[in-house]
């Protein structure tokens, strides 16, 4: 029987003096991928100064959420645009983006990731919202196709800076 603690989702918008716990969830997931062989987010063990600026910006603009339990213990964090020019340029409609979606290691194997696009999804399609969409490094196969499962669908793919993202979108309603 799965922890009861593990069963009630809270999203609490992250506070600005938290960037702390952000950089320390990121550089986490960095070690586990590099772990795992899937070179991903290795920049995040050591954060260049534009990486370190996106984070910072984020937490200005309350756009950042962690993801706690019952016991306030934070299970992981993501961040939530209303736009995203950088991966995905000038949009026409409205949608939510999806950044950073990081689950704590204690807490993998849990569904929390799911349920955290399911919520994302619920929230958004209340406000009138029809898309979420995020992006995937290309690299990373098992992340891509686990969004393909969330009913994603891959519409683009960006190159940037450090890497080549596939764009993923998912309809909703």
């Amino acid at each position: 029987m799965k922890n009861k603690l593990l069963m009630d989702l809270k999203f609490r918008k992250a506070e600005t003096n938290e960037t702390n716990i952000a950089f320390d969830l990121l550089k986490l997931a960095a070690q586990t991928l590099a772990e795992k062989n899937i070179n991903q987010w290795s920049y995040w063990v050591n954060p260049p100064k534009d990486k370190i600026e996106w984070i910072k910006e984020g937490f200005f603009n309350h756009e950042f959420f962690f993801i706690e339990n019952n016991n306030k213990e934070i299970m992981g964090m993501f961040r939530l645009l209303d736009d995203d020019p950088i991966y995905w340029g000038e949009m026409n409609d409205k949608a939510k983006y999806l950044h950073s979606l990081i689950i704590h290691n204690k807490f993998s194997n849990n569904k929390i990731g799911k349920r955290v696009i399911d919520r994302v999804s619920e929230e958004a399609l209340k406000n009138g919202i029809h898309y979420l969409r995020l992006d995937c490094e290309v690299t990373n196969r098992k992340l891509c196709e686990y969004y393909e499962t969330q009913g994603f669908i891959k519409v683009n793919q960006k190159t940037l800076p450090y890497s080549t993202y596939n764009l993923y979108q998912k309809r909703l309603s």
